[in-house]
């Protein structure tokens, strides 16, 4: 994997962080811009993960000498006023656009300027437009756009098409935004015989070796978040596999997600010798309960906070919990049961207390020195003023190794990677870590902690996002702040904010560093917070004890004052999900009116699959709702299994949802 990755689509003034892959830390790395716009002056450093800052539009190649050999690496640069609203100039380098840490919008509503597609080359840059295509001049409200490539053999040629779609608030018809396609620099393809029609790029497969990789954007006035297919060879036969390499796992899709706070999950236990073993024997209750894939907290040798999230030894199981073995045993049983295991992967930072800290501070000649970030004060890079940890330098090779030889450890052993502060990570080190467990198993599931979320983190980084916005809104919504309706909002903003409409997003309203939605909210608003996480499209995850009724986030579990009722609504949404899974896929949302002397607290909207259409109404106020629609249902509730039909409509106490008869 020596080759650097796949190429990109920025603009003028980002910064683009280049980096070996599979480093050698003694290794000797050398990058050089071997092709460029002829206006450009833009330079790279002699380090071996220097920074490019393109200066001018058009297409760049940068070129990388590693001990073996040399590798080429396509980038296709927009004018600066085409860069999507949000996306930051230093874009791909950790602290950028404008991260905070808290919760919220993060809306990428377009730029405006021009731009017109240039030629191809060397690099496989090829352009292609709809008709009706051109040059022009928009303001911000016309919007991001999305697109989405599909690839397919006819005859003896591939083709690949592209599916543009304008900005949901934008007024520019799908017809008038223009397609632009790279090559992927590592494929070995006969670029001569690459033609690109409009929205269309064809290869006949002899020009095809092993692979054909196709990435694409939409252009408008400003650009996608880019899509790409692979198409493969297999064998001798002339059989080829066709994927589109963005779209998560089709297991994680129809996942429901349980976070453990390992060191509280299961404290009361008293008969277990290890707290894996304690885990373990809770996990009937879990399967029981219905959820299919578990995130624990991390699990490795950390400084003594509880959390575990100050890491001190990378590829130990912490001393707390027990050993290497009994993870594997963990892991081992909840496989026997059908449930997936997410690890829980920090790669931002490491404890105060890990040894190449405690060796390189205030120790300026220290051998670990340049693989933290240091303050002009001499103290590390943090963030938020946390004390006890110290951020990662990833222009180190040590550091990239080191991280990817743990990543490489703990994947063997788990489904999938929930990345933590995956904001805060350079983008390099992330497509590195995605190719590299892709190649092993295409099935492993990376999970993104991002805050607010991003939608450049769904090319070529994560599967599935942590839906930020909706969790920020549920907030306000059961605090009294923002209307019902504003989570609708919140899940049309996906789009707004650029997302791809084959992204998938993780739905929550509480976890291990947050207050219990029930202790901020209350009760009423808390039941209707957990019908929208099992009906609006996304994964649900609920953080264990949600479902008791639990007050303390990081307490041990008070399994012994479980709130029956609370938990008996859990159990009959998680039903409510097995018998009618496509409620919480990716089908088509749809506002619906309704009449309701208790407007501001509810909701109403229709999902539709493939097969039913469904009336979905969520209550958060603390009395019960006569709502009146224009849509014919069986009256019959699918959560509580009861009719809900009064005298001007149905009644809904907090969620209930009817199956549509028109």
């Amino acid at each position: 994997m020596e080759h650097p990755g796949p190429p990109r689509f920025v603009a003028v003034g980002d910064v683009v962080e280049l980096a070996p892959r599979d480093p050698d830390p003694d290794a000797t790395y050398r990058w050089s811009i071997t092709e460029a716009p002829i206006a450009s002056d833009a330079r790279l450093g002699d380090d071996a993960v220097p920074e490019f800052v393109p200066d001018v539009p058009g297409r760049y190649v940068v070129t990388l000498e590693t001990p073996t050999d040399e590798y080429d690496r396509s980038i296709r640069v927009f004018p600066g006023e085409r860069r999507p609203t949000g996306r930051a100039a230093a874009a791909g380098i950790r602290g950028a656009s404008g991260y905070s840490g808290m919760s919220g919008y993060s809306g990428y509503s377009g730029a405006s300027g021009s731009a017109r597609p240039s030629g191809s080359g060397r690099s496989g840059f090829a352009s292609g437009s709809g008709s009706g295509a051109r040059d022009q001049t928009a303001g911000g409200a016309d919007g991001r756009p999305r697109v989405r490539l599909d690839a397919a053999v006819e005859g003896d040629e591939v083709v690949v098409r592209a599916t543009p779609t304008p900005h949901p608030d934008s007024d520019r018809p799908a017809d008038d935004l223009g397609v632009e396609f790279l090559l992927d620099d590592r494929d070995d393809v006969d670029r001569g015989s690459v033609t690109v029609t409009g929205r269309e790029l064809r290869v006949p497969l002899a020009a095809i070796d092993d692979r054909l990789r196709v990435h694409g954007v939409a252009v408008g006035a400003s650009y996608s978040v880019a899509d790409a297919v692979s198409v493969e060879r297999l064998g001798d036969a002339g059989n080829v596999a066709v994927e589109r390499l963005n779209d998560p796992p089709a297991w994680a899709t129809d996942s429901t997600l349980y976070e453990i706070y390992v060191r509280g999950f299961a404290a009361d236990d008293e008969t277990a010798e290890t707290t894996f073993e304690a885990l373990e024997n809770r996990l009937e209750y879990v399967d029981e309960l219905g959820v299919d894939t578990l995130w624990l907290t991390p699990v490795l040798q950390h400084d003594g906070a509880p959390h575990g999230y100050n890491i001190t030894d990378f590829f130990s199981i912490a001393d707390d919990l027990g050993d290497r073995e009994d993870y594997e045993r963990f892991v081992e049983a909840a496989h026997d049961r059908g449930m997936r295991v997410l690890f829980d992967f920090v790669a931002n930072h490491s404890a105060r207390d890990h040894p190449w800290f405690e060796d390189a501070y205030q120790n300026p000649d220290s051998p670990y020195r340049d693989r933290y970030e240091w303050q002009t004060n001499g103290e590390p890079g943090t963030y938020f003023d946390w004390e006890l940890i110290a951020n990662f330098d990833f222009s180190s090779l040590d550091v990239r190794r080191h991280l990817l030889d743990a990543a490489d450890t703990w994947a063997d052993l788990a489904d999938g990677f929930r990345c933590d502060m995956a904001w805060a990570v350079p983008e390099s080190f992330w497509r590195e870590l995605r190719d590299r467990l892709k190649s092993r198993d295409p099935e492993f599931l990376l999970l993104d902690e991002t805050i607010p979320y991003i939608a450049d983190f769904h090319e070529g980084m994560f599967d599935v996002h942590f839906d930020t916005t909706l969790y920020f809104t549920l907030r306000q919504v059961g605090n009294g702040h923002e209307p019902a309706a504003a989570i609708l909002d919140a899940v049309e903003g996906r789009a707004r904010s650029g997302f791809p409409d084959h992204a998938a997003f993780m739905l929550y309203a509480e976890n291990h560093d947050e207050t219990r939605y029930i202790v901020e909210c209350g009760d009423a608003a808390a039941k209707a917070a957990a019908g929208a996480l099992f009906t609006l499209p996304g994964l649900p995850m609920l953080y264990g004890g949600q479902e008791l009724g639990q007050r303390g986030n990081r307490d041990p579990l008070a399994w012994d004052h479980a709130r029956e009722e609370i938990r008996a609504h859990y159990d009959d949404l998680l039903a409510l999900q097995d018998a009618h899974p496509g409620l919480h896929g990716d089908g088509g949302i749809e506002r619906l009116a309704y009449e309701t002397h208790a407007e501001d607290d509810v909701v109403a909207f229709i999902r539709e699959t493939d097969e039913r259409r469904y009336v979905v109404l969520l209550n958060f106020g603390p009395e019960p709702a006569t709502v009146g629609i224009d849509e014919s249902v069986d009256a019959t509730d699918l959560v509580s299994g009861e009719s809900r039909a009064v005298a001007g409509g149905l009644t809904v106490d907090d969620v209930a949802v009817f199956e549509a008869t028109s």
